[in-house]
This record gives structure tokens, sequence and C-alpha cells, in this order.
């Protein structure tokens, strides 16, 4: 037998010539060729995983930019722009926003809208409250039937009428200054001419006695004004000093001082609280004043002490039941004279200026309207906002 034939007796490095030489191997023998094969088969099944799609997985939600949609625009601005073919249209939300401290995010559902983008829905500041065109409609889920008429209360879902009728206001850190003007529905003349001439962003007060006090009212709402209902109130020297009909008395019983009062919330709506009419001996009654301020907080109104008499109560009590609160810096008018009005309203921003925000009060005459109207217009050039009176108040509720 040739030793030749056997691999061991081949030199190192030099390959024999395979038998049958015109035949070629695809594939090694023996363990190496095992090894090659499970090699390209792994390399193959890592290709095909590779390429293939992941049907079983569930992919991972990726964050995407999504539209923002405006709620509402001021209403002292235009209307709101709808939402364009690729926005969807607001869905609800989740929770409001201070309007004192900027935009908040009231709706976030990654899940909602068109191919499951989300929607996120940012509310503006000055875009609380109702649009011009329906403002002086009530929000039916605010109005509670009494033997009285319709009574303000809060929503089921908790909103509140200092909510609700609120004006729209920029939110901004600047010096504020609200006055708020009393008397409107006692004179038909001195009414007309307020709500005609007063800038929007005056507070007017309506008087629980006077006449056609409802049509008076929409036409406030329609021109953007924020409104309080004035009741009246005992005052030292009662009854040779009378405030009017339906006054809360010291003496009076709950269901006496109830009954009023409803009688007196039932005379118009829209409204987002109620302030003292005269009532310096009511407001300093702490029994007297705390089933009012019970009343209020249940309702969601807030409550406007005109700052005349240092003996009030009403601060602690608003507090303890939940009412937002202002009270007046001065009574803008006590001289009707246009000089002194002027006077008292520079008084106002320089307490604006020094504090933040200061509030005045005055009542709807001639002198008062024009005085008003001249100052507001300079001021505004000053760098002071004239804001509603739900600007500058405490409301517990908020912290």
């Amino acid at each position: 037998m040739s030793p030749v034939n056997k691999d061991i007796d081949q030199p190192l490095g030099q390959s024999q010539k395979l038998r049958n030489s015109g035949k070629r191997r695809y594939f090694p023998s023996g363990a190496a060729g095992l090894a090659g094969i499970c090699g390209i088969a792994l390399i193959a099944a890592s290709v095909l995983i590779s390429t293939r799609d992941q049907g079983l997985r569930k992919p991972q939600p990726s964050v995407v930019s999504t539209p923002v949609v405006a709620e509402a625009v001021p209403a002292s601005e235009i209307p709101a722009p709808k939402p364009t073919d690729n926005e969807p249209a607001t869905v609800g939300s989740i929770g409001g926003g201070d309007t004192k401290s900027g935009p908040s995010i009231i709706k976030v559902d990654p899940t909602a809208g068109e191919g499951g983008k989300g929607v996120i829905v940012i509310r503006d500041p000055s875009a609380v409250g109702q649009d011009l065109l329906v403002a002086h409609l009530p929000d039916r889920d605010l109005l509670e039937d009494s033997p009285a008429g319709k009574l303000p209360v809060r929503a089921a879902d908790g909103r509140r009428p200092f909510d609700v009728y609120a004006r729209p206001w920029s939110g901004a850190r600047g010096a504020r200054v609200a006055i708020v003007i009393g008397g409107l529905g006692l004179s038909q003349t001195g009414t007309q001419a307020a709500i005609a001439s007063l800038p929007a962003e005056v507070t007017l007060a309506f008087a629980p006695q006077g006449n056609s006090l409802d049509r008076w009212m929409q036409a406030a709402r329609r021109k953007g004004h924020e409104l309080v209902l004035q009741l009246p109130m005992e005052p030292f020297d009662y009854p040779n000093v009378n405030p009017g009909r339906d006054t809360l008395t010291v003496d009076g019983s709950a269901g006496q001082n109830e009954a009023r009062l409803h009688s007196a919330l039932a005379r118009i709506t829209n409204y987002t609280g109620v302030m003292n009419y005269m009532g310096a001996r009511f407001v300093a009654d702490k029994g007297a004043m705390e089933p009012l301020m019970e009343e209020l907080g249940a309702r969601g109104l807030l409550y406007l002490d005109d700052g005349t008499t240092a003996r009030s109560t009403a601060s602690d009590l608003a507090l303890r039941n939940r009412v937002p609160f202002a009270v007046g810096n001065a009574i803008i008018d006590a001289n009707r004279d246009r000089g002194s009005i002027l006077k008292k309203l520079d008084e106002l921003e320089r307490t604006a200026r020094a504090q933040g925000f200061a509030l005045g009060t005055g009542s709807a005459f001639d002198a008062t309207v024009d005085a008003v109207n001249s100052w507001v217009a300079e001021a505004r050039k000053r760098g002071i906002e004239i804001v509603p009176v739900s600007a500058v108040a405490v409301d517990p509720e908020r912290g």
C-alpha cells in the first residue's frame, strides 16, 4: 500500500488532491462541517428576526408634538379661533388654573384625537368667564329654585358664580386698581349712562330696590362688566337712616334675615358676589354676620366690604366659610366734586403701586362716572391695569 495516500504523511502546508477531483465538496465533513452549518443557520435566523415586524410586541407610545387648542380668548378681544382640520377639538378638562398665575394645562389625553395622537389644551388666564355673546344668559347649573325666585348656587361639579361670572383680566403682576360703581337700577338715566360710558373693566353694583334690573343686568353683561349685588344692611341710627326694603338687621331672627337675603339675591342673576350697602352696625356684629357668611360660602359668592368701618367682622368670617373676600381702600365720591373724586382715584393709584392693588367704591352719580372715565384713560397710559373686583379678592379655596 502506498503511504502517499495518508494525510499524516503529507508535508505541512501542502494540500492533497481529492479523489474524484472532478467533483467539489460544498460542505465540509465531520465536526467542522456540523459547526459550519450551525453558524450559517444562526446568521440566517438573526437576519430573519431583525427584518420581521414585531407583531407579538405592543409598540411603546412615542412622545409626539401635539396640537395646542386654545379654549377661549379674553372676552374683550376677538372670539376664539375654531380648530383647523388638523386640530382636535377640546374634549373636556381635568383641572383648572388660577387666573392670576398664568396658563395651566387642563387636559392631557395621549390616546385622544385622530390616530391616537394626544391633545394638550391650555387655558389662557384671561379666558375664564363667559363669552360676551352669551354673558347675559345665566348658567342654569348655577341657579336654584326657591319661593323668592332663582337663587345663585354652586353647580354640581363645584363651579361657583364667583368663577363663572368673573370678568377676565391679564393676570399680570403690575399695579392693579379695581373700581366698583354702585346704585345701578335706582335711576334709569343714571344706570343707562353708567353702563354705556364706563369702561368694561369697572365693576357695577346693582341695588335690589331698583327697577328693570334684569334688563339692566343683561345690558351691563353684554358690555363686559362684572357685577355684584348690594345688600341693604343695618346702619347705626336705624331706622332713621334706612337702607331700604329687606334690610338685614342685627335684631332680626335667622329666619327673617334669611328670607330678606333670598329676596335680594333673587332680584338678578349673573353676579359674582355681594357687597354691603351701609350696614356699619350689622357688619360689626359677629352673630348677625355668621349666618350671612355661611350662606355666601355655600352658594359660592364673593363678599365685598366697602371698608367704611374698622369694626367689620367680615374678613375672619369669610376665611372660615370659604368666601372670596375683598375690602375697599376708599370711597371715591364721598365728596361729589369732580376734583375731589380725581384726587381719591390718584390715591388709589399710589396705593396700588405700593402694595400691588387697590380698590375704590362709588355711586353712579354723573360727576363720579365722568371722573372715572377721564381718570381710567390716563391711568392706563401710566401702566395701571383696571381690573374687576374678583381680580383683587382673597379666595380661601385657591389659597
